[in-house]
């Protein structure tokens, strides 16, 4: 060593070396750095989701998707839950195979009835039935984070890619239903991926523009609130061929544009037709419950619907739900009907502050910038279109119904992510600005992933720091925000513990049977307020709407804390 340094200092002088470049050992390294990275963020994602399945009790949707998928095994007809496609039950199918259930094909009933039956009267282990149905949605919520990242890398490079699946691992939302046997997360990845694939039929259309009906049939196979994506989709397969066209003439672009469109509709009616042939080859539709009938204009319009009769039977029963009084709840108000701004209300409750930054700066930027505003239409529209859809539905139930948005936010933001950073294209902002963009992204990004973690495993009833966390979200919106049943196994442990042999008095909304999980209690509301002595435990959407005997019981109970951030626990 010190006869090497000596030659340094004695030796002939060497020529001036060149200027180091930034992150030079970063562009080294990348081949195995990124994937690494990419790795961790999905690696944490699953084991957040496993161990939150694992720990939640069954919640109110998810008994009924899991009768249904056991019905598709053993029965192969359609007879449950015809309001949804069959494709995301189809996939919750895979888990319930594993399971293998004991089922009572002729139990009448509901297909609530049907869902507890299976889960707590069959002999049937309800926490294992649950976590195998729950793991193929964990797994394609995780395939659907690779979406995003592909996406952002093809619009930003690797490293707005990194940031968008950062954003996309640590959003609460997304882990909290990519982490049960619903449809909310699967429908929302199949449009992100049909979009995905239409940005990229703008270089090659005839490989992309079919991949992208067929991500578009799975979405709106699964859930029909994907429709409202079909026009926007299909409208952008007409812009994507008509770019890969430029250098045709006028007349044969828009020609084979429209003939794009029409195909990839095609192409997804297609798919709806095949799950429903995969459940039942024959297309046998008995419906368990009656099925509402439709008229005027909306009943004609489903009539012609090139669909299944099931899929057709299913937009009544839709329809039937929407013409419902249901109600809602804000901020601290009860009401009866829709509210048009409760979705993008709960929105900026409940997406990490961190996300709605960047995201919103990405919009600004993608619009702004000339090298990303072909990318507006694809970022900015579809989940403009599904949110503004969502927002005219009578069911203000949650932001479940409006995920689009934060995954197309998480997309958005690697706009964010300066050109010519040490790995995105080089030369085109300065090095000073790009380095302090960097920062703040970073920075952002950290922060949506601290306030992520801090909630660990309460994903529901997550909110971000500017409306008090989760512990105040009861206080400000209900239901699958925060409150969907999911808690009742917790609620077991805690009484266990903490109040052995406690007289209790149990309000609870969700699809558990308390008794299964040892929980012996009554309903107050049954008896006179002075005969309520002991232990008071109330769901917090119950808490929210209570009126009358029950809000005369929580107010003059002396509250003792919470189980979950869902269930509240009352003294008297």
């Amino acid at each position: 060593m010190m006869a090497h340094e000596q030659h340094l200092v004695l030796g002939p002088a060497a020529p001036a070396a060149a200027p180091a470049r930034p992150y030079a050992g970063l562009h080294r390294h990348r081949r195995w750095l990124v994937p690494l990275v990419a790795l961790l963020l999905l690696a944490q994602m699953a084991a957040v989701m496993v161990t939150t399945a694992v720990q939640q009790s069954p919640t109110i949707d998810e008994p009924v998707y899991v009768a249904t998928a056991t019905d598709y095994l053993h029965e192969h007809r359609i007879r449950y839950n015809p309001e949804h496609p069959p494709l995301g039950k189809l996939l919750i199918e895979a888990g319930v195979a594993v399971a293998d259930p004991r089922y009572d094909a002729s139990y009448p009933g509901t297909q609530g009835d049907v869902g507890r039956h299976l889960l707590y009267e069959s002999g049937n282990d309800p926490g294992r039935l649950m976590l195998w149905a729950r793991l193929p949605v964990i797994v394609l919520t995780l395939l659907f984070g690779l979406i995003a990242f592909a996406f952002a890398r093809d619009l930003t490079g690797t490293a707005g890619a990194v940031v968008a699946l950062a954003l996309y691992a640590f959003t609460p939302d997304l882990v909290a239903h990519g982490s049960l046997a619903t449809l909310d997360m699967p429908v929302t990845g199949f449009v992100l991926t049909a979009v995905w694939l239409l940005w990229r039929a703008r270089r090659r259309p005839r490989m992309y523009v079919p991949l992208a009906g067929v991500a578009l049939g799975a979405a709106v196979a699964t859930k029909m609130s994907a429709l409202p994506a079909v026009p926007v989709l299909t409208g952008l397969a007409a812009v994507s061929v008509g770019v890969a066209c430029a250098g045709a003439g006028r007349r044969r672009r828009v020609l084979t544009a429209l003939a794009a469109a029409g195909g990839m509709a095609l192409v997804a009616a297609a798919v709806v037709w095949v799950a429903y042939l995969v459940v039942d080859p024959r297309l046998r539709f008995s419906p368990a419950e009656p099925v509402p009938a439709l008229h005027g204009p909306r009943g004609t319009l489903v009539d012609l619907l090139p669909l299944p009769s099931a899929y057709r039977a299913g937009m009544r029963v839709q329809f039937g739900l929407e013409d419902y009084p249901w109600q809602g709840y804000l901020f601290g108000h009860v009401y009866t009907g829709r509210r048009w701004y409760y979705l993008p209300v709960a929105l900026l409750v409940k997406t990490p502050l961190g996300l709605l930054a960047l995201g919103a700066a990405g919009a600004v930027a993608v619009v702004a910038l000339r090298r990303l505003r072909a990318a507006a239409p694809y970022l900015l529209l579809p989940p403009a279109v599904l949110l503004a859809a969502a927002m005219t539905g009578s069911r203000d139930f949650g932001t479940r119904y409006a995920l689009c948005v934060p995954v197309f936010l998480a997309v958005t933001a690697a706009c964010c992510v300066p050109a010519g950073s040490p790995t995105g294209v080089p030369g085109r902002v300065p090095w000073p600005r790009r380095r302090w963009a960097a920062a703040v992204t970073a920075v952002l990004a950290l922060w949506t992933a601290v306030s992520s973690l801090r909630t660990f495993p309460y994903y529901l009833p997550y909110a971000n720091e500017a409306f008090g966390g989760p512990a105040q979200t009861h206080r400000l919106l209900h239901d699958s925000n925060v409150d969907w049943g999911q808690d009742l196994g917790r609620l077991a442990d805690r009484l266990r513990r903490d109040d052995p042999g406690e007289r209790v008095w149990l309000v609870y909304k969700g699809s558990g049977v308390p008794s299964y999980y040892g929980i012996r209690a009554a309903d107050p509301r049954g008896v006179p307020p002075d005969r309520v002595h002991g232990l008071l435990v109330v769901s917090d959407s119950a808490v929210a709407k209570a009126r009358g005997r029950l809000a005369e019981l929580i107010a003059s109970s002396h509250p003792v804390g919470d189980v979950g951030y869902s269930i509240s626990l009352y003294r008297r």
